[in-house]
């Protein structure tokens, strides 16, 4: 079945007609003032509905035009508050990244007041291993900037890791959460012993392994663990975290524990490269004691 064609008079034509009709009533009052009554009554029972007709199609003309002049003015105002809201958003987002810069920067700048005697460098991280956790990760420093194997690695409250691989312009940190990261640490308050050992698959829970510690050690949960000064590797005294649920071994003569690092491994974004050396650290204490 064929679709019916709708048939519609363009408004310009409608326009012409009405005023054509409106000329031709013009005429018919001047000329009615000439003849007749008779013939002035008939004339004013045709004009008189026409005219008014007409005032009706001319008000409604009007307030048309006048409802798509307040619809135009809407719309342009509508655009007007889209794009002020599109900037707004902008600029907001911009306010919301340098809020979160400085408050890294903010961050570094605590880390390194609290750690004012070691040399630092502070570096971005450029890229990370595929997984949920930055156990392995590179940063934008490398020999070029003094940066050598061994180095310790900062961010948010304390230890990261330490630098294993350094090119150029470039080096990679493996993290203490690594499965292959062992790392000597003492509380704080007791000065007790123990190991830090990386774990990714505990790393879901939030925690990494601690482990020999003796089983008369007065270590206790919530107690901060630091790295010792037996470490090879690390320097002494950064804050690692806080360990928790510690248990008696198998063996009856060590505890265990899980530790709740301070640092969010989740997402690391800048760093900083303490460029001093354990070894070296040694060397100059003991060149000190000589003295």
């Amino acid at each position: 079945m064929r679709k019916r064609t709708k048939f519609t008079i363009p408004t310009k034509y409608v326009l012409i007609f009405l005023t054509f009709v409106c000329t031709c009533l013009i005429i018919l009052s001047f000329v009615s003032e000439r003849i007749g009554t008779t013939m002035k009554d008939t004339i004013a029972q045709i004009v008189i509905p026409v005219q008014k007709g007409m005032n009706h199609v001319g008000l409604w003309l009007s307030d048309k035009s006048d409802t798509l002049k307040e619809y135009s003015r809407l719309q342009e105002e509508n655009e007007e508050l889209k794009a002020k809201l599109d900037e707004m958003q902008a600029q907001n987002s911009i306010l919301i990244q340098q809020k979160s810069e400085l408050d890294k920067l903010r961050e570094l700048y605590q880390l390194d007041d609290i750690y004012s005697d070691y040399p630092k460098v502070a570096a971005r991280v450029i890229s990370m291993q595929p997984d949920n956790w930055f156990s392995e990760f590179t940063i934008d420093k490398g020999s070029q900037d003094g940066i050598t194997i061994d180095m310790n690695v900062l961010a948010g409250a304390g230890l990261v890791g330490r630098v294993t691989y350094v090119g150029k312009n470039y080096s990679i940190v493996t993290t203490i959460i690594n499965d292959d990261s062992n790392v000597s640490a003492k509380s704080a308050s007791t000065s007790d012993n123990c190991i830090v050992k990386g774990d990714l698959e505990l790393m879901n829970e939030g925690y990494i392994q601690v482990s020999n510690i003796n089983r008369d050690a007065g270590i206790k949960d919530g107690d901060m663990l630091l790295t010792s000064y037996i470490s090879d590797k690390y320097l002494p005294g950064i804050l690692i975290g806080y360990i928790t649920n510690i248990t008696d071994d198998g063996n009856k003569l060590t505890k265990s524990g899980y530790l709740m690092p301070v640092v969010d491994f989740s997402q690391i974004e800048e760093v900083l490269v303490i460029t001093q050396l354990k070894e070296t650290l040694e060397e100059e204490e003991t060149e000190s004691e000589k003295q």
